[in-house]
């Protein structure tokens, strides 16, 4: 004797009386891999984490969850940066919503050569891509680099050197054409004191050490300099940017931060 079976109920698609819509809803901490192309020609696998949401109108009681990893692994395969103006907006036609959200967050590997002896090593940067449908695409690219900054007022009033500290630099950008996290992490960089480095060798760290005695920058002026370079650089067209110095003879970090849109 066969069974009927009844239909199973659409709870997420119930009406909903208390009429507040819902910004983001969805799913979060999603560990996934993910494959680059590098600047150099080649490519680069990683695991990021995910987080992938919905806008909810104030009717809907609420989202389908599940439909977000469907998508996710439809277009993944693997992930790529290409693939990701494709899943938003199959976010949005799978879920029937206004707007679609999609945040990863990764570690990226790049090798890197001690200045003087030219010892390689691998760096790592936080890379982040931010990326939104609402009846227009839109995709932000952020990088955070370790760096070493030297405190200009201690060098001008002490008789033997001045502190000096790490300190993480960080850029988002929009950008039009093609910018690689390469690209982004040479701008950073080059806006502190001087760079860190994986492998250091005694004349490395000599280098080092007076690179940044001869370039001494308070956190203001290393954003201000990170600005002018995004500044000159065409391909960028809106950017936040923001340096935190972890003060090596203070209890507290210093910190600054700019937000401009160059195309007014």
């Amino acid at each position: 004797m066969t069974q009927s079976m009844s239909p199973i109920p659409d709870v997420q698609a119930k009406a909903d009386a208390r009429r507040v819509a819902i910004d983001k809803v969805g799913v979060k901490n999603v560990r996934y891999p993910i494959t680059l192309r590098t600047r150099g020609g080649g490519e680069q696998t990683t695991v990021a984490r995910v987080n992938m949401y919905v806008s909810l109108p104030h009717h809907q009681k609420g989202t389908h969850m599940s439909r977000f990893l469907e998508v996710l692994n439809d277009y993944a395969k693997p992930l790529t940066p290409g693939c990701i103006k494709k899943i938003t907006r199959e976010i949005t036609e799978r879920l029937n919503a206004e707007q679609a959200h999609l945040e990863l967050e990764f570690p990226y590997f790049i090798e890197k050569k001690a200045p003087v002896t030219g010892s390689p090593g691998l760096m790592d940067y936080n890379v982040r891509f931010d990326a939104s449908s609402n009846h227009a695409d839109d995709f932000v690219m952020t990088v955070r680099a370790p760096a070493t900054s030297l405190c200009p007022c201690s060098k001008e009033i002490s008789a033997y050197g001045a502190h000096n500290q790490r300190c993480e630099i960080e850029a988002g950008v929009r950008f039009d054409g093609e910018m690689w996290i390469e690209d982004v992490v040479e701008h950073l960089e080059a806006s502190a004191s001087t760079q860190v480095y994986a492998v250091l060798k005694r004349p490395d760290e000599k280098f080092v050490t007076e690179e940044a005695f001869d370039n001494p920058k308070f956190v203001e002026d290393i954003v201000r300099d990170l600005a002018l370079r995004l500044e000159d650089d065409g391909r960028v067209a809106w950017y936040s940017i923001n340096s935190e110095n972890f003060e090596s003879i203070h209890s507290h970090n210093a910190y600054a931060q700019i937000t401009r849109d160059k195309r007014g």
